[in-house]
């Protein structure tokens, strides 16, 4: 549900933009949905989840120094400024606090779970720097196609290169996590380490 969430602002941004052919449009179209989609999830869970409103605040922030300058390449910058903004904030998490934001994050979403994920520090700090590697690809992946290619394309990449990219870390993620925590089940591994 949350993923859904997530991208919904997205999928208008691109909706609108594959009908009109036009940025400014599909700029606006996000800046409005981003702020419902956020109060809707604040009025049926009572609860705001921090990427989902940082990413709210940064739309509406590069949206609106886009629109005020009449320049598309601002708006263009607002995913890698969120990917690296999240990247400082896992490698800070490394010496501020008791657990790594990666941690926090995955500890919160999967509360009163069965099965929730449970990992050695130097695993949730591998984790945090798996994190941090996707959040420094995946920006310097958004600025590269922003520069390089037609607004078309990176309109397209911003919602199916982005997601992607989020899927293959994600698979990565969830295969690196089952395979260390096999080894950690596995009584043979205890005699080998």
């Amino acid at each position: 549900m949350q993923l859904l969430v997530d991208f919904l602002p997205i999928l208008i941004f691109f909706g609108a933009y594959i009908v009109t052919k036009d940025i400014f449009f599909a700029i606006v179209a996000i800046m409005i949905v981003a702020p419902v989609v956020l109060a809707g999830q604040w009025i049926m869970t009572r609860k705001i989840n921090k990427m989902t409103a940082i990413s709210t605040a940064l739309v509406v922030v590069f949206g609106a120094v886009t629109l005020l300058l009449d320049n598309p390449v601002f708006f263009y910058w607002k995913p890698t400024v969120f990917y690296w903004a999240l990247a400082v904030a896992c490698i800070a998490s490394h010496f501020i606090g008791e657990k790594t934001i990666v941690q926090r994050m995955i500890e919160t979403a999967s509360q009163g779970e069965d099965g929730a994920i449970e990992l050695s520090k130097p695993q949730w700090r591998t984790l945090n720097l798996m994190w941090v590697g996707y959040a420094t690809i995946a920006g310097v992946a958004n600025i590269y196609v922003a520069y390089t290619f037609s607004e078309p394309t990176w309109v397209k990449f911003k919602l199916f290169g982005l997601l992607g990219l989020t899927l293959v870390f994600l698979i990565i993620q969830s295969v690196w996590i089952v395979s260390v925590s096999e080894k950690d089940l596995d009584p043979e591994s205890d005699s080998e380490g």
